[in-house]
């Protein structure tokens, strides 16, 4: 029996209220369309998470199969699967669509085929795009050349627009309640989980709230305890929260592809001695890591001062990762900028506009006084005249030391 390639799902409905004005939208597909012209690109077929959400308003949900964005210098189109009907169609900016079924394996190659002809010079995510997909588009499309067009695309996502900072900074506020919610739950005895499962509640009702035509995914909260603490990205577990406990926060509310993220370090009752300067003094490589956030630093040379503030003190072989990182379309199962973050690799200047972290964190091994993970992470705003800090959640000895 012969099946249908394609379905319409176009007019399932009626378009959602959009993050974005159209202003917005088209400055985006503006930009990336100029830079397609001065490199030759007739058209670009975006296939990650965070370009197709940046330059159409939709975020997918892969679950093994392939979505698409196709940008050329007239129109746009989203490649959806059959499986999600209408909602990629009401979301995706300017209400261009193509749903592919099921039913054969190429469909999703029969779908973007619709939206290329004549294309000769295809921009391509190369950092995206599997050796599987790239073998089978240059066999689907034998007449084209494939281009990289991952980097033009990060470079345009760093520099921040005033609607974008608006939308981050709303959600950094929400992030800070879900750090108080964080604290108010966190009692000696108190399991993990329930912890992050009231900031996370807290966060989603507040998210609901301020967007109420918006989608509620990928809200979550980390809350790790003891030697859980040890890493910054460890699982919630059921473990309870003992005495004397350090503690570590980790709000990250997601709102339209946006994620932000709020982290502390706390204490269940009195740190040690040990635990006190250890954190005291990763609240001063935090407060100097945020005065180096300014126009025209490189990325390396921060890195490479707050190394000499660690190594004065013998810690940083204690140190865990980056400094910071580029905030904005991203999450942590898609991830990042790698363009703009605070290591000792990455020689990116700063310029106004873009969102940067300041997260410098330490562990120490649970054989040595003062065992735990320490971390503080802000979120500031870099200005024509130096930066802008819009994370407002209390750090330190003075606010954090919760009753033991």
């Amino acid at each position: 029996m012969q099946r249908e390639r394609l379905q319409n799902y176009v007019g399932n409905g009626v378009p959602v209220t959009p993050t974005f004005p159209a202003a917005e939208m088209e400055r985006r597909l503006g930009s990336i369309r100029t830079s397609m012209a001065e490199a030759g690109i007739d058209a670009a077929l975006f296939t990650s998470y965070h370009n197709i959400n940046y330059y159409s308003d939709f975020l997918y949900c892969y679950f093994g199969r392939r979505y698409g964005l196709v940008v050329d210098h007239q129109q746009m189109t989203s490649i959806s699967a059959g499986i999600d009907g209408g909602q990629p169609w009401r979301r995706t900016y300017g209400g261009r669509n193509i749903t592919y079924t099921d039913w054969q394996k190429d469909n999703w190659f029969h779908a973007v085929r619709q939206v290329i002809p004549g294309v000769k010079r295809l921009g391509i995510e190369f950092d995206h795009i599997s050796l599987d997909t790239f073998a089978l588009l240059r066999h689907e499309f034998p007449q084209v050349e494939f281009v990289d067009i991952a980097a033009i695309a990060m470079r345009q996502r760093m520099i921040k627009s005033d609607a974008e900072i608006a939308h981050i900074e709303q959600m950094t506020r929400i992030a800070d309640i879900g750090g108080a919610a964080c604290a108010e739950a966190a009692t000696v005895g108190t399991p993990e989980h329930e912890v992050a499962l009231h900031s996370t509640a807290t966060m989603v009702r507040e998210i609901a709230r301020t967007w109420p035509g918006g989608e509620l995914l990928d809200t979550w909260t980390w809350f790790q305890s003891g030697i859980n603490t040890d890493g910054a990205h460890n699982p919630v577990t059921s473990r309870k929260i003992e005495r004397g406990d350090i503690l570590s926060l980790n709000c990250f509310p997601m709102v339209a592809g946006y994620y932000v993220a709020l982290e502390r370090t706390l204490f269940a009752g009195q740190p040690s001695d040990e635990h006190l300067r250890l954190w005291e003094f990763n609240c001063r490589i935090h407060d100097r890591g945020k005065e180096l956030l300014v126009p025209g630093n490189r990325c390396s040379d921060i890195a490479r001062e707050l190394n000499e503030m660690y190594a004065s003190e013998n810690l940083l072989q204690f140190r865990s990762f980056g400094y910071g990182h580029s905030f904005g379309v991203l999450c942590h199962y898609y991830g990042r900028e790698a363009g703009l973050e605070l290591r000792e690799d990455c020689d990116t200047v700063l310029e106004p506009g873009m969102v940067v972290s300041m997260e410098p964190m330490i562990t120490i091994p649970e054989t040595l006084p003062g065992a735990g993970g320490y971390r503080e992470h802000d979120i500031l705003v870099v200005t024509e005249t130096g930066n802008r800090n819009i994370t407002g959640f209390p750090y330190g000895p003075e606010h954090l030391i919760l009753p033991g």
